[in-house]
């Protein structure tokens, strides 16, 4: 093999090998839970269900919503009254070392702004820049240790 050619081979391993900018996927990730949270404050359902994947799985109450349909149609209670019955903000994401998967938390607040409970979303990237919610789970709100 010429020295060329093991240079452009090495090169290429490199960058295949190349570690996602997690900084950049971090920012991504919250971007996307911020418009998620729009969808509930402007009531756009339609924008909400695109933020879920097929396989979103939702935990809340005495049932779990599975799949994407389920998920819609169990949220859509959330959409009918004219105010918002909540509202959420990430304060923490942290995005896996490949790049794929993200977690994202918050405090979701009533609508005097009150902190009622804190938010766990499972993101994963099924398209370039395109991040969806594949597990969701409330828990309930703790006061910060001071």
């Amino acid at each position: 093999m010429n020295k060329g050619l093991a240079a452009a081979c090495l090169l290429a391993c490199g960058a295949a090998m190349a570690q996602p900018d997690l900084a950049v996927l971090e920012r991504q990730v919250a971007d996307a839970e911020r418009t998620f949270a729009r969808s509930m404050a402007e009531r756009d359902h339609a924008a909400f269900v695109r933020h879920l994947s097929e396989q979103a799985v939702f935990f809340g109450g005495a049932k779990v919503l599975n799949g994407k349909a389920a998920v819609s149609e169990g949220w859509q209670r959330f959409f009918v009254a004219k105010d918002a019955p909540f509202s959420w903000a990430p304060d923490q994401v942290v995005v896996t070392a490949d790049g794929q998967l993200a977690h994202s938390t918050g405090p979701v607040r009533d609508p005097a702004g009150k902190p009622i409970a804190r938010f766990n979303s499972v993101w994963r990237l099924e398209a370039p820049g395109t991040w969806r919610i594949v597990f969701d789970k409330g828990s309930p709100w703790e006061e910060p240790a001071r």
